[in-house]
């Protein structure tokens, strides 16, 4: 426990305070107040007005991407995102089983189901390798080109890796294999706002990429998300979708199909609007306070996971790894009564009984990381 409470002192010196310690918040100033006041004052406050519009724009210029459509959540964005290039009913969809519920919730709402294949031991994220033995071993071409899977013979319509606490994945590779299988390829950025692969933001790499801005992400709109896509025809029909597929008219209310009504409200616009004035800020931030850790935990002998050569990471949440389940269950009983929040990552998407069903290659790698991983205080400090 002496190890434990010397981690305790670094981190409650390092937030400057003996206070309780939370895992994330957010950083506001006088800037979100100036917006949100604005946003009020125009009536504007729903999914019409000024700042939904300055988001997308900001949002491209940001990624890179040549198009961004503004949503609600995340989910929301990854399922518009599934939704728009046909995946339905009796398809199935690849992805890991280390993830936030959100990403399979998103494939299920779709009538689809997830095929989980395991994840890559440094960045935490859709293993290459993996997911080349599973096609190989578990996957055929038809006569038509689709994607088979051999033994439900449905067809793998897409495939959904995730950007773990923000470390880019092995996207071209990935993106590169689903190519050669006819796969679509959505990435799943929700956590990797400012995280970047060989210089190329990420959500950018497969054919759409999709962001959350929820209040423990690094930038937030309360509740919020985006896609990205350099497909115009694409863009066209997500904000089609988004906006309940209606028809324009000056006054007629018509819908040709089934929308959905996603749009991101103009008030949590204006919020993240100015919060994405400070990104750079604050992703500077939060390397600092990783490589601070990176530099204790060296003196503990506690790894903490830093991103790769060819990536660079936001350092969304800041991830420790322990030796076995009963030590990391001892760090995490022991930082939580002395008033510093740290959590286990999620419980594998195999194990929830939604899921535990579904179709999964060998999973050796994500078995044995769900039992070692911790995240750790990542908050911005200003």
């Amino acid at each position: 426990m002496k190890e434990f409470q010397s981690i305790i002192d670094f981190i409650k010196n390092a937030f400057g305070t003996n206070d309780f310690i939370p895992l994330h918040v957010p950083s506001f100033d006088n800037t979100e107040k100036k917006y949100l006041i604005n946003c009020i004052e125009s009536t504007f406050v729903s999914s019409v007005g000024q700042y939904v519009n300055d988001f997308e724009s900001k949002m491209q210029e940001i990624t890179g991407a040549k198009f961004a459509i503004a949503t609600v959540n995340g989910t929301s964005a990854l399922h518009l995102a599934l939704h728009s290039i046909g995946v339905s009913r009796n398809d199935l969809v690849i992805t890991q089983p280390l993830t936030f519920v959100a990403t399979c919730n998103a494939i299920a709402y779709t009538g689809a189901e997830p095929v989980f294949v395991d994840v890559n031991e440094t960045n935490m994220s859709l293993s290459p390798i993996a997911l080349e033995k599973f096609l190989n071993e578990e996957c055929m071409l038809n006569k038509d080109g689709n994607c088979i899977h051999s033994k439900s013979k449905k067809v793998i319509k897409a495939c959904v890796p995730m950007h773990t606490f923000g470390f880019p994945c092995h996207i071209e590779e990935i993106v590169s294999l689903c190519s050669q299988w006819n796969i679509e390829v959505i990435e799943d950025a929700a956590e990797s706002l400012g995280s970047y692969r060989n210089e190329k933001h990420t959500g950018t790499f497969g054919k759409l990429g999709v962001f959350s801005f929820n209040g423990n992400k690094i930038v937030t709109a309360g509740g919020g998300g985006c896609v990205v896509t350099d497909d115009e025809d694409l863009a066209i029909r997500l904000k089609h979708l988004s906006t309940t597929a209606k028809e324009s008219h000056k006054w007629e209310y018509t819908h040709l199909e089934m929308g959905f009504n996603y749009r991101m409200p103009n008030l949590n616009a204006a919020l993240v609007c100015a919060q994405l004035e400070k990104l750079d800020l604050f992703i500077a931030n939060k390397r600092n306070l990783a490589a601070n850790y990176s530099a204790f935990f060296k003196t503990v002998n506690i790894q903490f996971l830093t991103e790769e050569i060819g990536s660079k990471a936001n350092y969304w949440l800041n991830t420790v790894k322990l030796s076995n389940l009963e030590t990391r269950n001892e760090f995490l009983d022991y930082t939580n009564k002395k008033g510093v929040m740290t959590r286990p990552a999620w419980t594998l998407m195999t194990d929830l009984p939604m899921f535990v069903n579904a179709f999964q290659g060998d999973l050796t790698v994500s078995k044995s990381l769900v039992n070692k991983l911790v995240n750790i205080p990542s908050s911005v400090i200003l």
